[in-house]
C-alpha cells in the first residue's frame, strides 16, 4: 500500500493511499492535486474520507464525487457536502481491504471525526485532520478545552507506532512553541533540527508517529509538571487538567 502526501494550497495535505490501482483520499480541500495524481498514476478513486467541515478539507469534494464516482465518508452531525455516508464513534469503513474504525475527536469543530487503522503494511495508521499535529493540536473554534482535551488523550492511547497523518505542515511552527514551553526536552530538540532537514529539502515531515508526539507535543503533555508549571507562568490561574490546557491554547494563539 502507498501512503502519499498530496500539497494543496499553501500548507495543507491530501493524504492518498492506493495499492496501484484503486486509490482513496483523505481531505480533498482542493480537486486538482488529486487528479492529477489519479491521471498520473493511472488510479481509480474509490472513496473520500472526511474529518470536518471547514473548506479546505471539503472544498473538492463534490467535483471528484462527480468525476468518478468515488463513495464519500463524512462526520454525522456536520454539513458536509452530499451525498456521504455519515460516520461517527463506534462506526467503521473499509477501503481497499483496509477497516478503519471511527473516533469522535470534538474541539477544532463540534463533529470532527477521525479515521484509525489497526494494521496497515505493519503498523496502525491515523487520520486524524486537525485535531492532532505534529507538535501541537488544533485552534478550538467549536468545541471546548476539555472536548479537545479528551479527544487528544483517546488518540495518545493508540499504539506506539501509530503513523500519525496530519492535515497540515505546521510543524515547524508547532516546534518553536513547543520548545519554549519545555526548552530542556533534549527529544524535542533533536526533532526539531530533523524537521528543519526535511522542510529545507521540501519534504513533509509527516507522518508523525504516537510515541513521538507522547515525547514532544506540548497538547499531549499537559499533565506533567514541566508543563504544568509553565502554563501556570503565563496564566497564573490554571489549576486544573482542563484550565491548564485551556491556558497552553491560549499562550499558542498568542505566541
Amino acid at each position: 500500500m502507498n501512503l502519499i502526501p498530496l500539497p494543496a494550497f499553501s500548507d495543507n495535505y491530501i493524504w492518498m493511499l492506493h495499492d496501484g490501482r484503486k486509490a482513496v483520499v483523505v481531505d480533498p480541500g482542493d480537486a486538482q492535486p488529486v487528479l492529477q495524481a489519479l491521471q498520473r498514476d493511472g488510479l481509480q478513486l474509490s472513496a473520500i474520507l472526511v474529518t470536518h467541515h471547514h473548506a479546505d478539507h471539503t472544498g473538492g469534494v463534490d467535483t471528484l464525487r462527480e468525476a468518478t464516482g468515488a463513495s464519500v465518508y463524512g462526520p454525522a452531525r456536520e454539513r458536509i457536502p452530499e451525498p456521504l455516508v455519515r460516520l461517527g464513534a463506534g462506526d467503521h469503513v473499509e477501503v481497499l481491504g483496509l477497516r478503519f474504525e471511527v473516533f469522535d475527536v470534538p474541539g477544532h469543530t463540534a463533529g470532527h471525526i477521525a479515521y484509525y487503522c489497526p494494521e496497515m503494511d505493519g503498523s496502525p495508521l491515523l487520520f486524524c485532520g486537525d485535531t492532532l499535529f505534529s507538535g501541537g493540536c488544533g485552534r478550538l473554534f467549536e468545541g471546548t478545552p476539555a472536548q479537545m482535551l479528551a479527544s487528544l488523550d483517546s488518540l495518545a492511547a493508540l499504539p506506539d507506532d501509530t503513523r500519525v497523518c496530519c492535515t497540515h505542515e505546521y510543524t515547524l511552527s508547532n516546534l518553536k512553541f513547543a520548545r519554549a514551553v519545555e526548552p530542556d526536552n533534549q527529544a524535542l530538540s533533536q526533532y526539531t533540527a530533523q524537521c528543519e532537514i526535511k522542510r529545507a529539502q521540501q519534504l513533509p515531515t509527516l507522518p508523525s508517529s504516537i510515541r513521538l508526539e507522547r515525547e514532544i507535543n506540548p497538547f499531549l503533555r499537559s499533565r506533567l509538571d514541566s508543563v504544568i508549571h509553565a502554563a501556570q507562568a503565563f496564566d497564573a490561574k490554571a489549576k486544573s487538567e482542563t484550565s491548564v490546557f485551556a491556558a497552553l491554547r491560549e499562550w499558542k494563539n498568542q505566541f
